[in-house]
């Protein structure tokens, strides 16, 4: 009878206390022990008490450890038999009690009950400590033992103690490394369900929670939560040692082991140690290479996807955070903090050798390598070691080629997304760093930083080889290149080496041909932005480098420096093969190639060979009939300027070079030290047939002719021939009378 009122549902007995009713009288009175709060049944153990002896039955099964009920399919045991039908609805997928409201199914009744508060928002259960509300008692209790500080459920690996059993037995797979959880989409393992749930979202974009301040969508009602303390300011976590507040007990957690010095994750590669189990994941893709996180936009992949979400403001142009001193946007919150120092001049982080000051502690720690000389990160190309890791990735780069940055306005590719900022102002003409001093713009703080020194005259960086002072260490290094005489950047075309990459990369122009940098007065192209500069105070007349001595213009520093060699007499580049000395090393290059023969720069019209590009370049315009220089007195034009500066001397009687022996005076330098040996009677050209001796070696030139009968000089009307052009003059005279 009371089988059929299953299938009638008829529920005669009535519970007067509720209205609920049963199908039987035994029933109704182990209800009414819930009103009553009658527990007959008590477990001899622990002094627990129960409505029913069949409950008290199961929950003595807890302390026997007895577990009768087996699933066939795994081999799990349960203490009753319902723990155990609902357990096999695991294996067989089936979920009986449906979600009117939302369509989720569940394994058992008493789920979906719970799950039902989640549409209604009710909470029955609610803390006596702090008013919070939850759809389960299980909830409750697990979140009481916050309050009273209890964790009864122990690690055995590490003695770490949770409130719950579920939670101990998730972190236990943090030893064993069972990831039981894997995604379908990337293979990725997860220790929990939860976890694999919340990642899912990550390849289907789903973001169902919302913040109602700002809109922004998370994956999971936890972290919905956390970032509404965002903007309420609540940081209910604070830390005991320094008060500082933190919106997740994780992050405490974390930040408590800066003051203990804990480090309980280690890297099983290189042993470095670090507070949190994320960080020693991340690490450990330096060992693997693995960079699992891609961006859409450009391919480059990343160690953690909050790499790749700050990477990805550099394509949106997104810079979220704002410093509300001077308006500059940040695309971390991190970067902001930092920058806020440059307002308030706080530079918390500060060397103990030298005392200088950091607003970052990973700044303090590169910078400690100078004092230690470590350089942990090496090439494996060159060798060459470098203080940080990102600076190791940027020089290899130079090896592999890779420039993964480009330009937009002009496609031009750079290593690091620093150099594409820096020259994206090439483009709009921008120099945020101006020099107080002389009103001077910059496109990099560290310019403007250099260039200061060089109105307050301090070089900081010293050559322990020779002495020399610096404004940057970069010059430093490079020059100290002189005293190793290591040239690390070499040329594929013709193998020449530099000692840095910029002299390389101008270098490689010259076979190129590419001249990048335009004169806007002329359209002379030139290889190097710096040239370029040079030339065009050709047009402007400026000469910024003026001679204390003689007040003579300059319009480059290295100009005035050989210059000024002339009144000090110093000439300290000086030929091993005659000892004679110059005042700078490219004229005694040039002067080598009288000993050695070499002329490397060939007309291409007459096959004539030169010591240097300049005079190749003044020869060629004796065959295209050019000359640029002109004299503004009587029109004469010329091939090179110094020519028409010596010949302006007609004009202006000019002879600044006067002879120490007699007083004469001369327009050049040459014909002085031609006439000199008028009194000093060297002859230094010698002919090799006949011995005879000269001061010049076009005289020379011109009585090698005698031997060799060459007439170079030809009658256009007659034919005939002539060793010297003043014969050619005054034999023409007879044909034009």
């Amino acid at each position: 009878m009371a089988h059929l009122r299953v299938h009638t549902g008829d529920r005669p007995f009535t519970c007067s206390d509720c209205g609920k009713g049963f199908t039987r009288s035994s029933q109704l009175n182990v209800h009414q022990r819930v009103h009553t709060g009658e527990r007959p049944f008590t477990c001899s153990d622990c002094g627990r008490g129960f409505t029913q002896s069949s409950h008290l039955k199961v929950h003595q099964r807890v302390h026997t450890g007895e577990r009768p009920f087996t699933c066939s399919n795994c081999g799990k045991g349960f203490t009753c038999s319902s723990q155990l039908k609902v357990h096999q609805r695991v294996h067989t997928g089936e979920r009986p009690f449906t979600c009117s409201n939302c369509g989720k199914g569940f394994t058992c009744s008493s789920q979906l009950k719970v799950h039902q508060r989640v549409h209604t928002g009710e909470r029955p259960f609610t803390c006596s400590d702090c008013g919070k509300g939850f759809t389960c008692s299980s909830q409750l209790k697990v979140h009481q033992r916050v309050h009273t500080g209890e964790r009864p459920f122990t690690c055995s690996d590490c003695g770490m103690g949770f409130t719950s059993s579920s939670k101990l037995k998730i972190h236990q797979r943090v030893h064993t490394g069972e990831r039981p959880f894997t995604c379908s989409d990337c293979g990725k393992g997860f220790t929990c369900s939860s976890d694999l749930m919340a990642h899912q979202r990550v390849h289907t974009g789903e973001r169902p929670f919302t913040c109602s301040d700002c809109g922004k969508g998370f994956p999971c009602s936890s972290e919905l939560m956390v970032h509404q303390r965002v903007h309420t300011g609540e940081r209910p976590f604070t830390c005991s040692d320094c008060g500082k507040g933190f919106t997740r007990l994780s992050q405490l957690k974390v930040h408590q082991r800066v003051h203990t010095g804990e480090r309980p994750f280690i890297c099983s590669d290189c042993g470095k140690g670090f507070p949190c189990s994320l960080q020693l994941t991340v690490h450990q893709r330096v060992h693997t290479g693995e960079r699992p996180f891609t961006c859409s936009d450009c391919g480059r992949g990343f160690t953690s996807s909050s790499n790749l979400k700050v990477h990805q403001r550099v394509h949106t142009g997104e810079r979220a955070f704002t410093c509300s001193d001077c308006g500059k946007g940040f695309t971390r919150s991190s970067d902001l903090m930092v920058h806020q120092l440059v307002h308030t001049g706080e530079r918390p982080f500060s060397c103990l050798d030298c005392g200088k000051g950091f607003t970052r502690s990973s700044q303090l720690k590169v910078h400690q390598r100078v004092h230690t000389g470590e350089r942990p990160f090496t090439c494996s190309y060159c060798g060459t070691g470098f203080t940080q890791s990102s600076s190791l990735m940027k020089h290899q780069r130079v090896h592999t080629g890779e420039r993964p940055f480009t330009c937009s306005d002009c496609g031009k590719g750079f290593i690091c997304s620093s150099n594409l900022k820096t020259h994206q102002q090439v483009h709009t003409g921008e120099r945020p760093f101006t020099c107080s001093d002389c009103g001077k713009g910059f496109i990099r703080s560290s310019y403007l930083m250099a260039h200061q020194r060089v109105h307050t005259r301090e070089r900081p960086f010293t050559c322990s080889d020779c002495g020399k002072g610096f404004p940057c260490s970069s010059q430093l290094k490079i020059h100290q290149r002189v005293h190793t005489g290591e040239r690390p950047f070499t040329c594929s075309d013709c193998g020449k080496g530099f000692p840095c990459s910029s002299q390389l990369k101008i270098h490689q122009r010259v076979h190129t041909g590419e001249r990048p940098f335009t004169c806007s007065d002329c359209g002379k192209g030139f290889p190097c932005s710096s040239q370029l500069r040079v030339h065009q105070r050709g047009h402007t007349g400026e000469r910024p480098f003026t001679c204390s001595d003689c007040g003579k213009g300059f319009t480059q520093s290295s100009e005035l420096k050989v210059h000024q060699r002339v009144h000090t007499g110093e000439r300290p580049f000086t030929c091993s093969n005659c000892g004679k000395g110059f005042t700078c090393s490219s004229q005694l290059k040039v002067h080598q190639r009288v000993h050695t023969g070499e002329r490397p720069f060939t007309c291409s019209d007459c096959g004539k060979g030169f010591t240097c590009s300049s005079q190749l370049r003044v020869h060629q315009r004796v065959h295209t009939g050019e000359r640029p220089f002109t004299c503004s007195d009587c029109g004469k034009g010329f091939t090179c300027s110094s020519q028409l500066k010596v010949h302006q001397r007609v004009h202006t009687g000019e002879r600044p070079f006067t002879c120490s022996d007699c007083g004469k005076g001369f327009t050049c330098s040459s014909q002085l030290r031609v006439h000199q040996r008028v009194h000093t009677g060297e002859r230094p050209f010698t002919c090799s047939d006949c011995g005879k001796r000269f001061t010049q070696s076009s005289q020379l030139k011109v009585h090698q002719r005698v031997h060799t009968r060459e007439q170079p000089f030809t009658c256009s009307e007659c034919g005939k021939g002539f060793t010297w052009s003043s014969q050619l003059q005054r034999h023409q005279r007879v044909h034009s009378g």
